[in-house]
């Protein structure tokens, strides 16, 4: 068994998609409407046939609720790992992201943490090799 997809909640699905890819790096995996309803996912060019994120409009009002809870709490909705932080920092400020924590040594890691734009906070982890 392995996980190939997992869902984050946005307010904009065109929005988040432009974040996700232009910004973040990601690759545009599926993207098909029926009617009013449309399944949108990205996943890493570094595994493309790897686990799927889908960018879910948030209309569902437990979700909502839920998503804007969590980003209250300062509280990430998602987690990306990469070998060199202070590189795809670098990256994606220069892409204009609006970073609310810089790369910050914590235990066991080093962790950045940035505003997609469309409700969620994003964690950027790079695990500390000893």
């Amino acid at each position: 068994m392995k996980i190939k997809l997992t869902t984050i909640h946005v307010d904009d699905q065109e929005k988040a998609l432009r974040f996700y890819t232009d910004v973040l790096g990601f690759t545009r995996k599926a993207d098909f409407s029926n009617g009013p309803y449309r399944w949108l996912t990205v996943t890493s060019p570094d595994d493309p046939d790897g686990t799927e994120l889908q960018l879910a409009l948030n209309d569902n009002p437990a979700a909502k609720a839920y998503q804007q809870a969590i980003f209250q709490q300062g509280q990430p909705a998602v987690m990306f790992f990469t070998d060199d932080i202070k590189a795809d920092h670098a990256r994606i400020q220069a892409r204009g992201a609006t970073f609310t924590m810089a790369p910050t040594e914590v235990t066991g890691s080093t962790i950045a943490q940035l505003n997609d734009g469309c409700g969620n906070l994003v964690q950027i982890t790079q695990l500390a090799r000893w």
